[in-house]
């Protein structure tokens, strides 16, 4: 999911008042793990010994799922792994895929932020199971980071794995340029490869991968749960919308979601013909200037129309991912806005959200839980000069508190819109029973150095991953802005059962032991979401709220808070640029007002 907006990963490590309290609150690493050869196993990969997790977790780490997408098979769709002759010691997890390096990129504290890390040979999986598990369901995880960072090994399924009863995977697919790219001169012929989906395929891979070895770890291939946050929410709606991964997954989480694929053209044209900024002409001739082969990018695009497509190919396949990245730049944590997910109407449909997911026709309508963030912004506001004040370089206060809560109500609010409301009107009224919205509202984090960040932070993007996996510590290393009290785990324990029993049932129902409110299903008994909060603040309930884009056009033009028409227009723009954009609604809101101002001068936040 990106466009206008990139979505992200688990988020909460912004909240690092600088690099000294962020080192200061990482420990030491644990020592490394020890194999044990009662986890040996047999894949179509080949067999795998992995070791016994803290936890007492079963655990594999970086087990191949496909062959390394390297050489003649970069921007092809991935082959099964070649089955290896030699027992696979799966003790760590896999090459992170090419990347800007960050704190959220899961390359580590060491790594210079901004630089390219990674490898191309990347396809790998990780796996947790409980002892002597046998025939219980799947949770497949897809991380997030705008589909450009991130990695599958940055989350630790242990504890959900053993506390549940349940298997965890968590995967690795292709990013950026190497994970959707579609330039005519590397087309074969073949529908897949020349999709240029090469990311959403690999999630399709590891599916099949899944079906046809996760029963040699305790796991039913027959009840498979893919669920994802943020871009790795969009990719579960993508999993939702490809004929390809049908029959694959049986139930679906999408956890501040939405679904807005691109069109084939938007990654072939330059953007003088309606491209995208960075399609693959555009990257090419960027590169061509980088290496000199060019004077300009009008040089270049001239050098490469006239190129035969021959030559072209292998002028891309000579270029190293570090020389694509040279002519890119780095965004909030190392993230770059490119096209993605395209409909190519072989490997995902070519039609808009509203067609695909209104009929059962044009999509897989297994059982869906969809929901969002109350406070999704903050995540990207909460250290942003713009808002903030500093005290001796740390951030210290909110600038206007009053205009930071309204950016963040009415943005989060359209987030609901397009991630969870819109998407379960369409999948309810195209029949299917199953659907199941959230939101999550919990807001207790301490103060660091004085900073409030219960207020400053709250219930931001992606900070509720650490709940659902049950683990505050391991992974990302974030555990520092949680409080560890009773109320955190009691909500954690709540959202656990929840998501386990959506696992085994396709209904999340009173959670796995029974004793939680019920969940009830879209528009069940006049009710559309349950609200997740802590015991010692809201505790959980079903609420009936409803949002429509133009329910929303109108209680913003009904506010009559702001402090000026700029801050108004700004708002009106960054809602709707994405999913209800009038352009002549916008000219003539705020009494003709917004008409003086250009929409593109308007930052996301």
């Amino acid at each position: 999911m990106k466009k206008a907006g990139i979505a992200l990963i688990v988020v909460a490590m912004i909240v690092v008042i600088g690099t000294t309290l962020y080192v200061s609150s990482i420990e030491e690493p644990p020592p490394p793990p020890v194999r044990d050869d009662t986890t040996l196993r047999s894949t179509t990969s080949g067999d795998v010994v992995g070791f016994v997790d803290a936890h007492g977790a079963r655990a594999w780490m970086g087990v191949p799922f496909a062959e390394p997408p390297v050489g003649e098979l970069r921007w092809r769709s991935p082959r099964p792994a070649r089955r290896s002759d030699s027992v696979i010691e799966a003790l760590s997890a896999g090459n992170l895929c090419p990347q800007f390096a960050s704190l959220l990129s899961g390359a580590g504290p060491d790594t210079t932020p901004g630089s390219v890390t990674g490898s191309e040979d990347c396809l790998y999986l990780n796996i947790w199971s409980p002892p002597n598990a046998h025939d219980l369901p799947v949770m497949f995880w897809i991380h997030g980071g705008g589909n450009t960072i991130g990695h599958g090994g940055s989350y630790i399924g242990a504890a959900l794995a053993i506390s549940q009863d349940v298997v965890v995977i968590t995967v690795n697919y292709r990013l950026g340029f190497l994970g959707w790219f579609n330039h005519p001169a590397l087309h074969t012929g073949s529908l897949e490869d020349d999709s240029g989906n090469f990311g959403t395929l690999d999630l399709v891979r590891a599916l099949e991968w899944t079906r046809d070895n996760i029963a040699e770890f305790g796991g039913n291939p027959d009840n498979v749960m893919v669920f994802g946050e943020s871009a790795g929410a969009a990719d579960t709606l993508a999993m939702m919308a490809s004929p390809l991964a049908e029959g694959l997954f049986h139930r679906a989480a999408v956890q501040s979601g939405g679904f807005d694929p691109a069109e084939v053209t938007s990654g072939q044209r330059y953007e003088r013909d309606g491209g995208h900024r960075h399609s693959s002409r555009e990257l090419v001739s960027r590169l061509m200037v980088s290496d000199g082969r060019a004077s300009s990018a009008e040089d270049a695009c001239a050098i490469q129309d006239d190129m035969a497509q021959a030559a072209l190919r292998d002028y891309l396949y000579s270029k190293t991912p570090e020389d694509f990245f040279t002519v890119l730049d780095a965004g909030g944590f190392g993230m770059i806005d490119l096209p993605e997910n395209f409909g190519d109407g072989h490997v995902l449909p070519d039609l808009d959200t509203r067609e695909i997911f209104s009929s059962t026709d044009n999509h897989n309508a297994v059982p869906v839980i969809l929901g969002t963030n109350r406070d999704e912004p903050t995540t990207f506001m909460v250290l942003d000069p713009r808002y903030v004040d500093t005290f001796l370089g740390i951030f210290s206060s909110l600038k206007d508190e009053d205009a930071y809560r309204r950016i963040v109500y009415y943005q989060s609010r359209a987030w609901k819109v397009r991630g969870v409301d819109q998407l379960a009107q369409y999948m309810a009224a195209a029949g299917n029973p199953d659907v199941y919205a959230y939101r999550w509202d919990w807001d207790e984090e301490p103060s660091l150095l004085g900073y409030d960040l219960s207020t400053a932070l709250g219930a931001g993007h992606g900070l509720e991953i650490s709940f659902v996996f049950g683990e505050f510590e391991q992974g990302m290393g974030i555990g520092y802005i949680y409080p560890g009290d009773e109320a955190q785990e009691q909500l954690s324990r709540s959202m656990m059962s929840y998501w386990t029993q959506f696992a085994y049932t396709g209904n999340p129902h009173r959670g796995r032991d029974g004793t939680d409110p019920q969940w009830l299903a879209w528009g069940s008994k006049g009710k559309t979401s349950i609200i997740l909060d802590s015991p010692s603040d809201q505790g959980i309930f079903m609420d009936d709220e409803a949002l429509t884009y133009d329910s929303l056009k109108a209680e913003l033009a009904a506010d009559t808070t702001f402090a000026d028409a700029s801050e108004h227009c700004g708002l009106y723009v960054r809602m709707f640029r994405r999913g209800a954009w009038d352009e002549t609604h916008y000219r003539s809101f705020a009494d003709g007002k917004c008409a003086t101002f250009d929409p593109d001068s308007f930052s996301r936040f």
